[in-house]
């Protein structure tokens, strides 16, 4: 058997491990959240700690919102003070997960600005009374977005429609708009339940444009299965937006914005990977390009205003009011703001403006990226690691840095002259360092999958431009790896015990059964240096705990 660390794990305890037998891991955890906005959040984490300390384990990753603690109420600290005193009374650790780059709620929540953005490059503004406004440039619409013109059962101008006539249907009797519509049905006609509907469309690289067309459902399975997507020709996916369509649902407008990035022809879908059944509508594609919707704000998205014909710079505060959108959700279903004069502005009446710009953008179902290269993001952790010190002083934090879809565009990326992999490798380092300040000896540890090859630490994902490979060899060597890709995760165990880390397995992870666990299990005892394993849910199922904590603290 390969060596192994067992770290906290008494002499006496390996005198009762039998020939063969190997002891328990050192940390057990579970994870759970819960925003301690109620009374009963509360409840149900003592519920959890008690059963977690009776069937063995001894911690409890906590996800509470620990790193907005500035903005926290002073019920939520009640809340807290309570969790932390039966945790001690359980013998059950707190792990705060923390410091959050993909899913940047909290961060968001101190300054919307620090979203990664997307350039656009010379947006077309015309000014018109005083207000410069977006002129499209050029003009873009769908062929037969309304899906009026048709042969048969084929409609006309779509590169892609699945079998019409079998599973696609030209249905004049209900439509959104016009006199017709596309219905789908009959999913098994096809052999990957696909019915989907693509046109390629010619759009202006580094533009920002916004897509929307109307559904209609009946009860159409598996959930979530119709989907809108743009593709590059590659098939990158340029608006990976989940607009969760109810099975069943009226007539509904789906909108989705997008980033051109540098290509001149898009793919758009609408449609089904994988249905079994039921049925959908749907019309009236448009398209359109917009301008200055989701505008960032902070130094690394400067805005950038100059006349098309002189190269003139103009100055905000000067020329022109100062800009922002007051909406700013990361979604598409509001219009951006206009560029309006001041008295004395060098702009000309009816002249034509050139605007460079930044726009943030919400993936799936509404993640937001913050920038990893700004410095306000690393002052506001900073704060929240000094309160978190002072509330529960932890001897282990688990970073949340996983599933950082967007970043490496921006001024603030660019200038630093550093590949996706190092500037992650950096930002990590300095979560550590702040940690740190006050408790040097506290204990870090990282979600696996940004530091993993067998994962996402790679080029082409999601909408990063750059690449994270190498990202492992940019990180601090004592820190901690939580794995949790389960098909990989020998091949993930390998390769950060071979670099030196210990790990610990995030398992589990809302199944029916605890194979997953076991199979962890398997994993580890291949693995020098596997310290541990995790009860991880995000469906908040808690049902298989006990025997979960059962399995993982005997003797194997």
């Amino acid at each position: 058997m390969k060596r192994r660390t067992f770290l906290g794990l008494s002499p006496a305890a390996f005198l009762r491990c039998g020939a063969g037998q190997k002891p328990a891991y050192p940390l057990r955890w579970v994870y759970v959240s819960r925003g301690l906005a109620r009374d009963q959040d509360v409840e149900d984490i003592r519920a959890i700690v008690r059963t977690a300390s009776a069937h063995g384990l001894n911690g409890m990753v906590l996800a509470a919102g620990l790193d907005r603690l500035d903005l926290q109420s002073a019920a939520y600290f009640d809340r807290l003070r309570q969790v932390k005193n039966f945790c001690q009374e359980s013998a059950i650790e707190i792990i705060p997960i923390i410091f959050s780059v993909g899913y940047g709620s909290s961060v968001i929540s101190h300054n919307r600005n620090l979203a990664a953005g997307l350039p656009v490059k010379d947006a077309l503004f015309v000014v018109t009374g005083g207000v410069a406004r977006l002129a499209p440039d050029p003009p873009i619409e769908f062929v037969n977005g309304g899906l009026e013109e048709y042969d048969g059962h084929r409609v006309r101008g779509y590169r892609l429609q699945d079998q019409p006539g079998e599973v696609s249907f030209v249905d004049r009797e209900v439509f959104k708009e016009g006199a017709a519509s596309l219905r789908y049905e009959n999913f098994t006609a096809n052999a990957y339940g696909h019915g989907r509907l693509m046109q390629e469309i010619a759009v202006k690289p580094r533009r920002c444009y916004r897509f929307t067309c109307w559904v209609k459902t009946e009860g159409l399975t598996p959930s979530g299965v119709l989907r809108v997507q743009v593709l590059a020709e590659s098939g990158r996916a340029l608006a990976p937006f989940d607009p969760q369509i109810p099975a069943t649902t009226d007539w509904r407008l789906v909108t989705i914005g997008f980033n051109s990035w540098d290509l001149d022809k898009v793919r758009v879908y609408v449609g089904t990977w994988g249905a079994r059944s039921g049925k959908f509508w749907v019309d009236g594609w448009r398209i359109e390009e917009v301008g200055l919707v989701n505008v960032l704000r902070r130094p690394g998205t400067p805005v950038v205003v100059r006349g098309e014909g002189t190269g003139a710079v103009y100055q905000e505060g000067a020329d022109y009011a100062p800009i922002a959108d007051p909406t700013l959700t990361f979604r598409f279903d509001h219009n951006g703001p206009a560029i309006r004069l001041l008295e004395g502005s060098r702009i000309q009446e009816g002249e034509r403006l050139r605007v460079d710009y930044y726009h943030g953008i919400s993936i799936n179902q509404g993640q937001v990226t913050v920038c990893m290269s700004e410095p306000q993001l690393y002052e506001i952790w900073r704060e929240q690691a000094r309160r978190l010190h002072e509330l529960l002083a932890p001897k282990r934090y688990l970073l949340s840095m996983d599933e950082i879809r967007a970043g490496g565009s921006c001024e603030a990326c660019r200038q630093r002259g550093l590949s996706m992999g190092q500037i992650l490798g950096d930002c990590i380092t300095r979560q550590v360092e702040i940690l740190r300040e006050p408790n040097p000896e506290a204990e870090v540890w990282v979600w696996s999958d940004m530091l993993d090859p067998n994962h996402n630490a790679h080029g082409n994902y999601y909408l990063v431009e750059g690449d994270f490979t190498d990202s492992w060899e940019y990180i601090p060597k004592d820190l901690g790896i939580v794995c949790w890709y389960y098909v990989k995760r020998r091949e993930s165990l390998a390769h950060f015990s071979g670099l030196g880390f210990r790990t610990l397995a995030g398992a589990y992870y809302d199944a029916d059964t605890l194979d997953n666990p076991q199979g962890w299990l398997e994993a580890l005892d291949e693995t020098p240096g596997a310290v541990g394993i995790m009860y991880t849910t995000w469906q908040n199922k808690y049902s298989l705990l006990a025997d979960f904590g059962d399995l993982v603290s005997k003797e194997r």
